[in-house]
């Protein structure tokens, strides 16, 4: 069986980290992908990617240095110290100017790695506040997939170097030295709130004033950008502002977010397409409205919870058939995430597969009471599962019907397993179309064109990073080089070795004055010396290699089979056996031939060495 091409094996890889440890990197660029994960291949010496996933699922250790990989938590205080300006100078001034004297600002901060960005927009606030207002007013949402990054994020601990980007005002205001390091003050790092969050399945942080995502969407192909751009706009209160990176622009966007400062990556949400924010999620992939608590009504909080935690995978939908509900087991067991909430149910595969429920939906919803449907068969490639699903009318006060909640009991472990069927496993992508005016993309595209040159500031980092990596290899090859010049140069001496050992041999056989022929054990010649070409007319070129028994000289060779048969099957070490014979002159002669065995190293017979001599010669 011929072995997967390299992107089905790197597909392979990318679904098994999204089952064994619910990362999913498959929004992420691919050659983004491919270029880190080989980066860590190498450094554990694999070359193929089946062998890669095999080590990763015998070594556990192994995940924590390939995601630190995949994601580069590039990251500075107050990195464009121009942005940075036009926050302090034009945007926090403007937010603040709009809000009430008392009312809570919230920021979050999306890709937060080690928490740099957090605190530099800590420290404009809380310069601009005051720390008592900071304290009373600011709420800054940290996010990251990151869980090692976020722990010395919330560390707040920094060197000399790094603390250095900090203008030299700030960082005496805000920090404190901890022996050769420096700290965040106590102070503002109450005021970050560092949480993992995946932009790509989680439910985002809602009625945001600020939102920081920089050199984070640039890794995501273009649909999971739009994916995340749709849930920003969902995150962001009217009139709030996104602060994106310098190679990061809103390609589809353009109906939702309107630019302030394009060079600077600012923009403002627009008032349009109102209507999507009235389907935000009541329970996101986490099973919570936000990264972080808002505190919620306690009740309604206890109830997501409860939805949340239960065992089996449960889906509400509402009236109009849009799902507004799914708990931490249906997203394990089906693949759903936060792009299926606010969804028709007849867009995903789940409305059809393991079960047709749509029609069951409607039968509970008219009849007002539960429907169930027993021993649904689903094929999964690891076997086949069944289930008895459950079709819950939810009925308000007045007996309207609200929706439906459809639950999935996992019957499979009392139930027959079937003969293995092939299961091909379908996947469903939802689009968001989004409008936009032509006369709009014209002048964005315009203005992005003008900036590129700015965009490409921002591939430096990977560059360098690259340069490095080819410095390393450099440095391998050519200790490579030098090992095989090594080789080369004991391959020369063993050669020497061999030509001098076979100019000897050749000397030995020449000065004997009998003649001596050498086969191997299939009784081909492979020595033939002056003597013999002398005594029977044929030279060793014309005879080296063939069956010695097919020569025409003047020795009858075939009286010698039986003799030679003794000696090369053990039967007898040497013998001597003495044949009339002919000269190649002519001459008449009685032949003396002497077979010995031929060892190799091992002292198991290699050949026979015949001897051959003129009876009565001196």
């Amino acid at each position: 069986m011929s072995d997967p091409p390299p992107r089905l094996a790197l597909e392979q890889i990318l679904d098994y980290l999204r089952q064994a440890r619910g990362f999913d990197f498959t929004a992420y660029k691919r050659t983004t992908l491919t270029r880190r994960m080989q980066k860590r291949m190498e450094a554990v010496g694999i070359r193929d990617y089946d062998e890669y996933l095999d080590y990763l699922q015998v070594h556990p250790d192994e995940f924590p240095a390939l995601f630190n990989t995949i994601l580069i938590n590039v990251t500075r205080f107050f990195r464009d110290p121009d942005v940075w300006e036009a926050l302090a100078e034009t945007v926090i001034p403007s937010l603040l100017a709009g809000k009430p004297e008392h009312a809570p600002l919230r920021v979050w901060v999306a890709g937060t790695a080690t928490g740099q960005e957090a605190y530099s927009i800590a420290m404009l606030l809380a310069d601009t506040l005051g720390m008592d207002r900071f304290r009373q007013r600011i709420k800054i949402y940290a996010t990251d997939v990151d869980e090692e990054a976020l722990a010395e994020a919330r560390q707040g601990v920094y060197t000399e170097k790094q603390a250095a980007d900090a203008p030299d005002d700030l960082r005496a205001k805000f920090f404190e030295r901890a022996g050769e390091r420096l700290m965040v003050v106590r102070e503002l790092r109450r005021g970050v709130i560092f949480g993992r969050h995946d932009l790509l399945q989680d439910a985002p942080i809602s009625r945001v004033d600020l939102l920081l995502c920089r050199n984070t969407l640039m890794y995501l192909n273009a649909e999971a950008q739009s994916q995340v751009m749709s849930r920003f706009y969902f995150s962001v209160v009217p009139g709030g502002c996104l602060v994106l990176g310098r190679a990061e622009m809103l390609f589809t966007q353009s109906a939702l977010f309107q630019p302030i400062d394009l060079k600077r990556r600012i923009f403002r949400t627009t008032l349009t397409s109102a209507r999507h924010r009235d389907r935000q999620p009541a329970l996101g992939a986490n099973g919570r409205e936000d990264a972080v608590p808002q505190q919620p009504d306690p009740t309604v909080r206890l109830r997501q919870l409860a939805f949340e935690a239960g065992q089996d995978p449960q889906i509400v939908i509402d009236a109009a058939g849009i799902v507004v509900g799914v708990n931490g087991a249906a997203r394990r067991q089906f693949g759903l995430g936060a792009a299926e909430i606010g969804t028709p149910l007849h867009q995903l595969e789940l409305s059809y597969r393991p079960a047709e429920l749509r029609a069951h939906i409607e039968r509970a919803g008219d009849e007002r009471h539960e429907v169930q449907i027993r021993g649904v068969a689903w094929d999964r490639p690891g076997g086949t599962r069944y289930y008895d699903v459950s079709f819950a009318p939810l009925v308000g006060e007045e007996g309207t019907l609200l929706g439906t909640r459809v639950s999935f009991a996992d019957v499979t472990h009392i139930r027959a397993l079937q003969d293995d069927l092939v299961n091909s496993k379908q996947e469903l992508e939802t689009a968001y179309e989004e409008l936009q005016s032509t006369n709009e993309e014209l002048e964005t595209t315009k203005e992005e064109l003008q900036s590129t040159v700015e965009e490409l500031e921002t591939t430096n980092e990977e560059l360098q990073s690259t340069n490095e990596e080819l410095e390393t290899m450099n440095e391998e090859l050519q200790s490579t080089n030098e090992e095989l010049q090594t080789m080369n140069d004991e391959l020369r001496t063993r050669g020497l070795e061999l030509n001098t050992s076979n100019a000897f041999l050749e000397s030995v056989l020449t000065s004997l004055r009998s003649a001596v022929v050498v086969l191997d054990r299939d009784l081909r010649v492979q020595a033939w010396n002056a003597r013999a070409a002398d005594l029977w007319g044929l030279r060793a070129d014309e005879v080296t290699g063939d069956y010695f028994f097919g020569l025409d000289i003047g020795l009858p060779v075939q009286s010698l089979n039986g003799a030679v048969g003794e000696v090369l099957h053990g039967r007898a070490k040497d013998t001597t056996v003495v044949l009339p014979a002919t000269s190649r002159k002519g001459r008449p002669l009685q032949c003396r031939v002497t077979i010995s065995a031929l060892a190799d190293s091992n002292r198991e017979t290699a050949g026979v060495i015949l001897v051959m001599d003129e009876e009565g010669a001196g």
